[in-house]
């Protein structure tokens, strides 16, 4: 028996046991005692997860996947399964940190992200596999066309690296682009705090007119007084790091 991959879930099936084990040998294990895999299908990913000193929880909403893992791996139970990652508020933890693996389906892949930056506080690393193009952007540097919202939002939070590439032979049912695996290792970056919504606020609107220097994309903001002749007013949303976005946020709240 398999489990038939459903396309309004955002099924595709790692077949690959090579790239399956590095992308568990991607998180480090250090610091945490919890895991979660969202999305674990057959459990490609999982069957390595197993075998590792973790309390595994197992983020599924496939009925017929949640039966197929309980019939075979002895170590899942009705307990391992904990809904929907999109409605987690990880509570069962306690407090307590967890990390975040999994083969991720492409519908969904920004919600997933921005939840993991909702509680980075409680998460310390994820790795997972991503629409190539998705991945890129996480990874993405300044001046680059990858380079945006995405970036900026989840680089505040966390220190990213594009690990490897996934071609699309390596899927049962095969997707129609490649697929790009990251690691988000949580950064000790502060300066944030109490910013977070005027944070966004600056990030978005500077995007949303990329090609416009930050004088006339930000405008929508109303701008402070003070911050009007600033040397990043004359610059494009890409061309400013994570860390200027972050500065000009604290210097934006000063002067409001």
């Amino acid at each position: 028996m398999s489990v038939k991959a459903k396309k309004h879930l955002g099924q595709h099936f790692l077949t690959d046991e090579n790239i399956a084990k590095n992308i568990v040998e991607g998180l480090s294990f250090e610091g945490y005692r919890n895991t979660m895999e969202v999305g674990p299908g057959m459990g490609v990913l999982t069957k390595y997860l197993l075998e590792k000193d973790q309390h595994i929880y197992l983020a599924e909403i496939d009925n017929e996947s949640i039966e197929y893992l309980k019939n075979n791996y002895s170590k899942i139970t009705e307990e391992s399964f904990s809904g929907d990652f999109l409605k987690q508020d990880f509570q069962f933890t306690q407090g307590e940190q967890i990390a975040i693996i999994g083969n991720f389906p492409y519908n969904i892949s920004s919600q997933i992200l921005f939840k993991i930056v909702d509680y980075y506080e409680l998460i310390p690393e994820m790795v997972g596999m991503f629409q190539k193009e998705v991945a890129e952007r996480t990874a993405a540097v300044p001046r680059t066309k990858d380079y945006g919202i995405l970036t900026v939002l989840i680089q505040a939070y966390y220190d990213t690296s594009y690990l490897f590439t996934v071609h699309e032979n390596v899927f049962n049912p095969p997707p129609k682009v490649k697929s790009g695996v990251i690691r988000l290792t949580r950064n000790p970056k502060e300066g944030l705090a109490g910013n977070e919504v005027l944070f966004k606020q600056i990030v978005k609107a500077g995007f949303n007119q990329r090609r416009k220097k930050l004088s006339n994309a930000l405008k929508i903001l109303q701008i402070p007084e003070a911050l009007k002749d600033h040397e990043f007013m004359d610059k494009r949303a890409e061309e400013l790091s994570v860390a200027d976005f972050i500065s000009f946020t604290r210097l934006w709240k000063e002067h409001q």
